[in-house]
């Protein structure tokens, strides 16, 4: 766009021209991405390219065996998509539980329970991969040291995590917990819903599957045990 301004020149009537180019800013676009590339954290998920080659050529053919096409459009990514999700719901195999723990122990002469209750719970039944969903709620009783709240929370992630039965993950976060902290006791109460019970075989929706685990005091003395369901409930 150029813009014409007309004016004198000093000293006679001659009529002069004078031309005028604005600096032109150049417009940015801004979306999501370009939003977030001064970001300090950015979340990234990384997959093994063999692992998910390797699972991918095999969901195909299973997609083939089921009677599907898997290269009509719906289902070209598909396999890939798959063999990414697994990963993902079974990436507490890379996890350690007891090095969650360690990365944040402090001393602390506190002796009455420390309750994490309501930790979303997702995890994979190995009976027939597929997902059993609830909540998890995890106390002790520390012994000198306690450790970050948010890693009571990782533990249970790490190992529902994985293909699973509810009875081993509720006594694997209590071992987890008792063999790294060293508390007076530990108590852990799983509550879930098991999607291979409601939409296949007996079908039952409603139904819910409850486990629990202790040691230390909470096995050895009733009231503890009683104070801790209470608080649950």
């Amino acid at each position: 766009m150029f813009f014409f301004f007309v004016f004198l020149q000093p000293g006679n009537e001659a009529l002069g021209l004078s031309t005028f180019i604005p600096q032109q800013t150049p417009v940015i676009k801004s979306d999501i991405f370009t939003q977030n590339c001064n970001m300090a954290y950015i979340r990234e998920d990384r997959y093994d390219e063999h692992v998910t080659a390797e699972i991918a050529k095999h969901y195909r053919e299973i997609l083939r065996l089921l009677g599907e096409d898997p290269d009509r459009e719906g289902l070209v990514k598909t396999p890939e998509r798959v063999a990414k999700a697994l990963q993902y719901l079974t990436k507490g195999y890379g996890q350690d539980g007891s090095e969650i723990i360690r990365a944040a122990v402090f001393k602390e002469e506190y002796k009455q329970m420390v309750l994490v209750k309501d930790i979303e719970l997702y995890s994979t039944c190995e009976h027939h991969v597929m997902p059993f969903i609830g909540k998890a709620h995890v106390a002790y009783i520390p012994n000198g040291y306690i450790t970050g709240l948010s890693k009571i929370a990782r533990v249970v992630e790490t190992y529902a995590r994985r293909l699973q039965v509810q009875e081993r993950l509720t006594v694997q976060i209590r071992d987890c917990i008792q063999h790294t902290l060293n508390p007076i006791g530990v108590a852990v109460v799983i509550e879930a819903a098991h999607t291979c019970m409601q939409i296949r075989g007996i079908e039952k929706a409603n139904a819910v599957t409850t486990t629990s685990a202790f040691s230390g005091i909470f096995l050895k003395d009733e009231r503890t045990r009683n104070e801790f369901l209470n608080l649950i409930k």
